[in-house]
């Protein structure tokens, strides 16, 4: 039997594994992976089994919450900039100029969606496997809350809030052993009405990526691909790879879809053939790198539920 920790892992390792899978077809064309035939193969300037930002802010947004045993916004944000200035191989373009715009760390992501008036990437979904683990235990609201929250640091548009913490309740229904396709509606329930309808066509069973109005960058089709992706396969590994199939940004939504299937799933149906290359440098933090025992020991980690 899959236990709540099993699924808890899954989720972690799981988001990093299609981080990974999908790195080297970002950008590129629908179904390039099942064209190929080659996973975890590396390239695009990526190395085989390499996690890619995805992961690698996942990682800071998780091992602060364990450190400080509960979230500090300021603390989060600062290791967002040291990452930052490391020189990533790859970082969005909304994130870096918030990250590197002068301002505090409760103004920076405001800031720039007023000058921008766009903010509604992806970018606050990709890194929430962690923190969706950590609070889960602290009940929906809570949880829903603290994505919110994080996601803000570096998004100021609510519509990537609102995604963010439909993840976070999403993953925290599977690890509560229930199924997150049938808790939708209710999810959808505490997600602010401004954003309710868009993300309840994406979320919509009769929604298929086809259907999608906005390129998978944005964070509701991302989203909806993801939960899409589990909705019509079988296991961790069939959604995974139809999320790469995709195309497009297929290294998030991979990521994405990796964190959702994890929890539902459990550690188990990760391949192996994926985590035992997988491995998450952390630029602007020395020589680290992290491999999938370090990732597992991260998520058995969680701790008790925190003050927000």
């Amino acid at each position: 039997m899959t236990t709540r920790l099993d699924r808890a892992v899954g989720a972690v390792l799981g988001s990093a594994a299609g981080d990974a899978l999908g790195a080297p077809y970002e950008f590129g064309p629908a179904g390039q992976l099942s064209a190929r035939g080659e996973e975890m193969r590396g390239g695009g300037g990526w190395d085989p089994g390499e996690a890619t930002d995805d992961t690698q802010m996942a990682v800071l947004v998780a091992e602060s919450l364990l450190e400080h045993g509960g979230l500090e916004l300021p603390d989060v944000f600062g290791r967002f900039q040291r990452w930052a200035a490391g020189y990533p191989k790859d970082i969005g373009l909304q994130t870096e100029d918030v990250l590197t715009n002068g301002q505090p760390w409760d103004a920076a992501a405001a800031h720039h969606f007023q000058v921008n008036a766009r903010a509604a990437g992806n970018g606050s979904l990709m890194r929430a496997a962690g923190s969706a683990v950590y609070f889960a235990a602290a009940g929906r609201e809570a949880s829903m809350d603290a994505a919110r929250r994080i996601a803000a640091l570096t998004h100021g548009d609510r519509a990537a809030w609102e995604g963010t913490a439909l993840l976070h309740e999403l993953v925290r229904v599977a690890l509560d052993g229930g199924d997150p396709l049938t808790a939708l509606p209710q999810a959808l329930e505490a997600v602010d009405p401004a954003h309710r309808d868009r993300y309840a066509r994406v979320l919509d069973p009769g929604w298929h990526p086809g259907l999608a109005t906005e390129f998978n960058g944005a964070v509701w089709p991302c989203l909806g691909s993801a939960v899409w992706a589990v909705r019509t396969t079988t296991g961790f590994a069939p959604a995974v790879r139809a999320a790469v199939d995709l195309g497009g940004d297929t290294d998030t939504v991979a990521a994405v879809t990796g964190a959702l299937a994890g929890a539902v799933y459990g550690q188990a149906a990760v391949p192996e053939e994926w985590t035992d290359p997988l491995h998450v440098p952390l630029p602007g933090f020395g020589d680290r790198i992290l491999d999938a025992e370090a990732l597992r020991d991260l998520a058995r980690r969680r701790g008790c539920p925190a003050r927000i």
